[in-house]
């Protein structure tokens, strides 16, 4: 309810659009850059696997060791797999709070671009 309240009624300028790409440089305030995120699997491994759309995220090397268990040992998988369907649940966690924390970044980039344009302006002015 507050990011709603926050998008759409009190501060619809400074915002993040989670639906575009960020505004800002992804490198801008890290001086020693940032770890890419990237996935081992290719389409092609995914196809075979038949790995839905939605699956298909950063966490989808996890959940294709938690398929091949699962094919492993079908009628037991929580007794064989538990440990793979616990990585695959952590990865989801982690790239939830990533993404959460970027949105962050965005909206606070975007008020400090707006205080430093307001400032400037006012400065105009004098």
């Amino acid at each position: 309810m507050g990011n709603m309240w926050y998008s759409y009624v009190s501060n619809p300028d400074t915002a993040p659009d989670f639906k575009n790409p960020p505004t800002f440089d992804p490198m801008y305030g890290f001086p020693d850059g940032r770890q890419e995120r990237t996935i081992c699997a290719t389409r092609e491994q995914l196809d075979r696997a038949k790995v839905p759309l939605k699956k298909r995220d950063y966490c989808v090397d996890y959940y294709m060791k938690f398929l091949e268990c699962r094919q492993k040992h079908f009628p037991r998988v929580w007794s064989y797999c538990h440990d793979q369907i616990h990585e695959w649940e952590h990865c989801q966690i982690e790239d939830t709070v990533l993404r959460v924390k970027e949105w962050e970044r965005e909206k606070r980039l975007k008020e400090r671009a707006k205080r430093k344009a307001r400032r400037e302006s006012m400065e105009a002015l004098d």
